[in-house]
């Protein structure tokens, strides 16, 4: 039985090293299915009590992380767990701040910094990533990660 996620269920993105993710919206109903093993919030306020294991990184809404060396910690566990576990990546919509932090992660994936948030428009959300401060986030975490 596996513990990451279908790879064609909805709103999961598959690295190129085959890790799998699921972003989603938080003002969306929770998909039918399996829960995930761990999750990121990325929000303005604390998110609700999960049953499952969650990290809550403050992240206000059309803004960027306020604790840019936690964020890129909690990127690492994240991109770490996804390996054998279901990671879920959300913010209210799921467009913004999911996309932002799932270009993130593709970054940490090996995708090229000036791709990423292409690789998340075209295989996960055309939405995702909504400013340009969003954008070069991206780019900016692409030199801390490799830095």
């Amino acid at each position: 039985m596996s513990t990451t996620w279908e790879p064609r269920a909805p709103g999961v993105l598959r690295m190129p090293s085959g890790r799998l993710f699921r972003g989603r919206g938080l003002a969306r109903p929770l998909p039918a299915g399996p829960r995930p093993g761990f999750a990121l919030y990325l929000l303005g306020d604390e998110p609700p009590a999960v049953t499952w294991t969650s990290r809550w990184l403050h992240w206000p809404d059309y803004g960027l992380p306020t604790d840019r060396d936690a964020t890129a910690e909690a990127f690492r566990e994240a991109w770490e767990r996804a390996e054998t576990e279901r990671v879920e990546i959300a913010c209210g919509g799921g467009h913004g701040r999911t996309g932002t932090s799932l270009a993130c992660l593709a970054v940490l994936d090996g995708v090229p910094a000036k791709e990423a948030v292409s690789f998340v428009r075209h295989h996960y959300d055309h939405n995702a990533v909504e400013t340009p401060w969003q954008q070069r986030y991206v780019t900016r975490f692409a030199d801390q990660a490799h830095g």
